[in-house]
């Protein structure tokens, strides 16, 4: 079991190969540009600038106003979608189904309204809600809109 333990995987000295590491990547020069933010000074970002050069503005007088202008959101190139389209129009028998659909809750939740026990206005509800419901499934289209045209998408 002790020779187990002496022969790791792993190196003796995690640091001190992570410390190699570090000095072989900067022997390459990796990271070098980087740019601390916050030992940044304002006068270092001036120099890229041309107009904020004092040999090459002269007499001309810089322009005072440093601020940005403020964007307009709806300047941004992004994709707006266009105008969802209308609803269709319902028919009588969609109403008709509809109509079972609530007939069948009010007959669920409160049977007294038309003058019934509970007893009975529970088959019945549950009745008239499987009809409404059924009708609606029923008369859900199996094919695309006739106005479509012939691009109108996978079908399953």
């Amino acid at each position: 079991m002790n020779a187990r333990r002496d022969s790791t995987d792993g190196p003796e000295n995690v640091d001190e190969l992570f410390a190699e590491i570090v000095a072989g990547l900067e022997r390459d020069g990796v990271g070098k540009n980087w740019l601390d933010l916050d030992e940044a000074s304002p006068e270092d970002s001036k120099q890229g600038r041309p107009e904020a050069r004092d040999d090459e503005a002269g007499d001309i007088p810089a322009d005072v106003d440093e601020e940005p202008e403020p964007r307009d959101p709806a300047d941004d190139d992004h994709y707006v979608p266009p105008e969802p389209p209308p609803l269709p129009v319902l028919r009588a028998s969609t109403f008709a189904a509809l109509g079972l659909f609530v007939l069948g809750i009010l007959l669920l939740v409160a049977p007294g309204i038309f003058g019934l026990q509970s007893s009975i206005g529970t088959p019945l509800s549950l009745v008239a809600l499987c009809s409404g419901v059924g009708w609606l499934i029923l008369r859900m289209r199996n094919t695309p809109p006739p106005d479509s045209g012939w691009d109108d998408g996978a079908q399953v």
